[in-house]
């Protein structure tokens, strides 16, 4: 009787076994971070200037300048607090509304 749990606890069990919690921990872990990671690209790739965004450290302005990996964001009613920040630090974006007719 022993010996068919033997035989089911076999080398084969354990690599199918292993090939399955790779397969889990992949679909949990690694392909959300590569979808995040692309919606966030996509995110900087359509940022355009008078868009309103929200900073990692949770304060919102308008950004008034973009460099290839730098934007400068006005902050403030008085607008005259512009930080130039990493695209990085931008965690929102809000489109500017379009003029209206």
């Amino acid at each position: 009787m022993n010996y068919v749990t033997a035989t089911a606890m076999g080398p084969s069990f354990w690599i199918i076994y292993i090939v399955f919690l790779v397969g889990v921990m992949y679909f949990m872990a690694v392909r959300p971070q590569k979808k995040q990671k692309k919606a966030m690209e996509e995110m900087m790739q359509a940022l355009e200037i008078g868009d309103s965004v929200k900073t990692t450290s949770g304060f919102y302005g308008e950004v008034i300048d973009i460099t290839e990996d730098m934007v400068i964001v006005e902050f403030g009613s008085n607008k005259n607090c512009r930080i130039p920040m990493d695209k990085a630090a931008i965690v929102e974006v809000e489109k500017a509304k379009g003029p209206v007719e």
